[in-house]
């Protein structure tokens, strides 16, 4: 075991990270109106994976991690639905655009709430997750997601709306 974790916390921590860090490169490429077209793919997958295999790792009792993962595979059903089938067109192209940024939000957020569960300077500052610093941490977390939609939603537009639109791998 790697830190104490199961092969498959392991595993689903890793794509955790991977939709992580691919979300942020969508984030990023949508603030300059690129597409991404690969690094969306990647996203997309490696975050409905992070959603569903959550449902695997051992728990007593239905947990508010399996609620947060539900809504997940919802926004990403609807993330998925206007990328894919509706290829954003028209008022689709915003649903991708702030779906896309809540299920990496969803992800992000329960990154912290893993923070301050497992690492002992932070589980130390708020060991029951109802203190202070965590709920600073998770208000820091959700106002930057806020401006990030906002300003992904401003910059994502619609094929041939901006001629500076390309699709970048």
């Amino acid at each position: 075991m790697i830190l104490g974790m199961t092969p498959l916390v392991l595993v689903h921590t890793l794509i955790s990270l991977v939709g992580i860090a691919t979300g942020c490169v969508v984030l990023y490429d949508m603030w300059g109106n690129h597409r991404a077209d690969r690094w969306t793919a990647w996203f997309l997958v490696s975050t409905i994976l992070t959603s569903a295999s959550g449902f695997l790792l051992p728990a007593a009792k239905f947990m508010p991690s399996h609620a947060v993962a539900i809504l997940s595979l919802i926004i990403l059903a609807v993330a998925c639905y206007a990328r894919y089938v509706k290829r954003m067109s028209g008022v689709w192209r915003l649903g991708y655009v702030l779906t896309a940024v809540a299920a990496l939000y969803f992800n992000v957020f329960v990154l912290v709430v893993q923070l301050f569960l497992k690492v002992p300077a932070l589980h130390e500052l708020a060991p029951r997750q109802n203190e202070p610093p965590f709920a600073i941490a998770q208000a820091v977390v959700l106002v930057a997601f806020v401006a990030a939609g906002v300003l992904a939603a401003r910059r994502f537009h619609a094929p041939g709306a901006d001629a500076g639109e390309t699709a970048r791998a």
